[in-house]
C-alpha cells in the first residue's frame, strides 16, 4: 500500500492539484449556472445571492489529476476511485434538484461498502488504554460502514459557512500528513491522499473563503467527508494512528456540532437527519454578531487545538494528551453551551444580522 511519496516531492504534489483546482473552478461556476446547481438565498441558507455548488467536483478532477501522476495503482486505490466516482455522481444530482435523505443515503452505503468489500478497508479492531478488541466478520465491516457514514454526514453538515468545511478539512489533512512525517510513514495511502487533498483543497478555498463565490455543494462536501473517512481508517490500519481516537479528536468540532443538532431536534421533536435549521455553531457566532470570518477563525482555532493535541497522541504522550482533551472539551462545551445551540428561541427572534468583514 506504500505508494511511493517521500519528502522531496510533497509540495510538488500540493501544488499540483492547488494550480489544477485553481484552473478547474471557474469553469465549473460556468458549468453549475448552466445545469442548475445553484443555492438560492432563503430557509436554511445564509447567503445574500446566488451561489454556483459543484466546486467540490473541481477538487475530485484536481485529486484525480494527482492520482494519475503520482499514486501507484493497487486495489485499495482503484477501490477509493470507484467509490469516489459513485458518491461524485449520485450527490450531483442533489446539487442539481434536491434528492430525499433517504436518496442520498443509499449513495453513501454504496460508495462506502465498494471500499469495505473490494477494497478490503476495514476496521479490524479497537484498541484504547490497553484494551484491544478484535473484530471478525461480518462485525467488523458493518462497524466500519457506520463509522464512515458517521464521518461523511458530519463533514456535510459541517458545510454551512464560507470556508468552513475546506478549512477544517485542511486541517485534519495536514495533521495527518504532519503525524505521518513525525513517525516515518510518509509513503502511505493514507497520506497520499492527504497531499492530494491538501492542494485541492487549497486552490478550493481561494474562491470558498467569506465571501464565496462557489460551494462545495453536496456532491463535494461528501466527496470531501468520504475521503477523511477513508484516511482515518486507513491511518489506523497502517499504524499512522495508533487510536481511532486521534481522527475522532482532530474532527471534534464538527462531530460534536452534530451530535448537539441531533439533541437539538429530538428536543423539538423533529427528524434529526431531515430537518435543516440555522442552529448550528457556526450560526450561533453569527448569532452573536461574530462577522463570517471571525466566526471562521474562531472554529478553525478549535480544530486546531484539538489536532496539535492529537500529535501528541500519537506520538506517545497519551496520558498528557488524554488530559489535554478533557480540558479542551470541557472549554469547548463551557462555550458552546452558552449559545443556544441546544435551546434555540422562538422564531421571530432577528439573529440574522451579521457582518460580512471582520
Amino acid at each position: 500500500m506504500n505508494l511511493g511519496i517521500n519528502g522531496s516531492n510533497i509540495i510538488f504534489i500540493i501544488l499540483t492539484t492547488f494550480i489544477a483546482t485553481i484552473i478547474l473552478v471557474p469553469v465549473m461556476r460556468k458549468i453549475a449556472y448552466h445545469i442548475g446547481a445553484v443555492d438560492y438565498p432563503g430557509k436554511h441558507h445564509i447567503n445574500k445571492e446566488p451561489v454556483p455548488t459543484i466546486g467540490g467536483i473541481a477538487v475530485f478532477f484536481a485529486f484525480l489529476l494527482g492520482y494519475m501522476i503520482f499514486a501507484r495503482s493497487s486495489v485499495e486505490m482503484i477501490s477509493i476511485l470507484i467509490a469516489c466516482f459513485i458518491i461524485i455522481f449520485s450527490l450531483l444530482l442533489d446539487d442539481i434538484k434536491p434528492l430525499s435523505a433517504k436518496a442520498q443515503l443509499v449513495g453513501q452505503i454504496i460508495a462506502c461498502l465498494v471500499i469495505i468489500l473490494y477494497g478490503r478497508i476495514t476496521i479490524d479492531n479497537f484498541s484504547l488504554l490497553g484494551i484491544n478488541l478484535i473484530f471478525p466478520s461480518p462485525i467488523k465491516e458493518i462497524i466500519t460502514l457506520v463509522f464512515m457514514i458517521a464521518i461523511i454526514n458530519a463533514i456535510d453538515l459541517s458545510d454551512g459557512l464560507d470556508g468552513l468545511c475546506g478549512g477544517i478539512s485542511i486541517i485534519y489533512f495536514v495533521t495527518v500528513t504532519l503525524i505521518a512525517i513525525l513517525l516515518g510513514k510518509i509513503g502511505g495511502i493514507d497520506t497520499t491522499i492527504s497531499l492530494l487533498m491538501i492542494g485541492g483543497l487549497l486552490g478550493f478555498l481561494v474562491y470558498n473563503f467569506p465571501p464565496a463565490k462557489i460551494y462545495l455543494g453536496n456532491s463535494g462536501s461528501n466527496f470531501v467527508g468520504l475521503m477523511i473517512a477513508i484516511t482515518a481508517v486507513l491511518g489506523y490500519k497502517l499504524a499512522t494512528f495508533t487510536s481511532l481516537i486521534i481522527p475522532l479528536a482532530i474532527l471534534a468540532t464538527p462531530i460534536i456540532d452534530v451530535l448537539f443538532s441531533i439533541i437539538r431536534r429530538g428536543i423539538q421533536k423533529k427528524n434529526p437527519f431531515t430537518s435543516p435549521d440555522k442552529d448550528h455553531l457556526h450560526h450561533q457566532l453569527l448569532k452573536m454578531h461574530f462577522s463570517k470570518r471571525s466566526s471562521l477563525f474562531i472554529i478553525y482555532l478549535i480544530n486546531i487545538f484539538f489536532s496539535g493535541v492529537s500529535i501528541f497522541y500519537a506520538l506517545g504522550n497519551v496520558r498528557n494528551a488524554i488530559i489535554l482533551y478533557i480540558c479542551l472539551m470541557v472549554v469547548f462545551l463551557f462555550i458552546v453551551l452558552k449559545t443556544e445551540i441546544l435551546f434555540p428561541k422562538r422564531k421571530g427572534v432577528d439573529h440574522e444580522k451579521d457582518k460580512e468583514e471582520i
